[in-house]
């Protein structure tokens, strides 16, 4: 596989598909693991980083579900080409930075994907669509099983796995869900909601993660303690406080359906409007009028839009992804340009 196929291909996340799929965009299980006897990425030499590196290379034809997974060095990529990865939100920010001996894993679906010194030695996580953590976990944990075959983790019956971060260690679990929260936005409950999450000891990112702030109505709320509490414990937890979330979110669409209904109808007539006509549109814009264009997909008031083809948007509508596209570096001025030209294309009933 090579990147570029990604471009032509919808992310499991992406689909639209799962349970409360019109209010959670996607879950994700995340798991931090750190090979024995091998300083943490941040105190190891080049030496060992680059044997952390082909240690986990070779074990990769040996691990369930990444038989047909591609490894990418990611000194031999350019910026474009990791930007769109983390676009995709197949790795972070920060492993896109100093890319000497750090590697990614993508399963050909791109349910699995594995970052390979990061702040740990290797972070795997699986994304699915929807509210399915369990589901996510599910596969996530037979191919950590897999790789422990192969690979010898840190652990100590004490602390659990040993992680680069105190706050990681144990179970070395982040689960995390995306959330579609307009209508909490619109009647400024928003805020009550996520002091109340704070409080419940989670935390409350963006579209893209630790440091992003929340555009377009997105959040993404995930567990802070990983030590002490199951992994079933951690993944129970989250589904409580979302399912509350999630409920909130569905009463306050009846309520704005019922006693705000024109306006309502006038933001999302706007925002449909504004994309479908535009020939020139920035990031920060399309994300906000995409946002209402979804929930007018997920109210029933648009009908010839699919929610899955606006998903795709959110990401084909990224500067990197644009780039990719076009097979070539372009400028602020000509992604604006490309950005509205593929909005009209996709949102033009035929």
């Amino acid at each position: 596989m090579k990147i570029n196929d990604l471009l032509h291909q919808t992310s499991e996340w992406l689909k639209g598909t799962g349970p409360n799929s019109d209010i959670v965009i996607s879950s994700r299980i995340r798991l931090a693991r750190n090979l024995q006897k091998f300083p943490f990425p941040h105190w190891a030499n080049k030496k060992q980083n680059r044997d952390i590196l082909d240690a986990v290379a070779q074990a990769v034809p040996a691990i369930e579900g990444l038989k047909n997974a591609t490894l990418f060095k990611l000194s031999e990529l350019d910026n474009i080409d990791r930007q769109f990865l983390i676009e995709r939100h197949l790795m972070s920010y920060e492993h896109a930075q100093k890319t000497d001996f750090k590697g990614l894993i993508i399963d050909d679906e791109e349910v699995i994907s594995i970052m390979i010194n990061e702040e740990d030695h290797i972070r795997a996580q699986v994304m699915q669509s929807g509210f399915n953590l369990f589901e996510a976990w599910g596969i996530l944990n037979k191919v950590d099983e897999s790789m422990a075959r192969e690979l010898p983790f840190a652990f100590l019956s004490d602390w659990g796995y040993l992680t680069a971060c105190p706050t990681n260690a144990g179970t070395g679990m982040r689960g995390s869900v995306m959330l579609h929260l307009p209508a909490l936005i619109m009647t400024r409950q928003i805020n009550q909601v996520l002091a109340a999450i704070a409080k419940l000891s989670f935390t409350t990112r963006g579209l893209y993660g630790e440091g992003t702030q929340a555009v377009g109505n997105f959040f993404q709320i995930s567990n802070q303690i990983s030590l002490g509490p199951s992994e079933k414990e951690i993944i129970e937890n989250i589904n409580g406080l979302i399912r509350q979330i999630i409920e909130q979110e569905l009463q306050t669409r009846e309520i704005l359906m019922t006693k705000s209904k024109i306006m309502l109808e006038d933001k999302i007539y706007r925002s449909f409007g504004i994309l479908k006509s535009a020939y020139t549109i920035s990031s920060q814009e399309t994300t906000e009028l995409l946002s209402l264009v979804r929930l007018g997909v997920d109210l029933g008031m648009i009908r010839d839009i699919t929610r899955r083809t606006v998903n795709e948007l959110f990401i084909l509508t990224q500067p990197a992804h644009l780039q990719k596209l076009e097979n070539k570096k372009i400028s602020s001025q000509e992604r604006d340009f490309k950005r509205a030209e593929i909005i009209r294309q996709q949102l033009t009933v035929k």
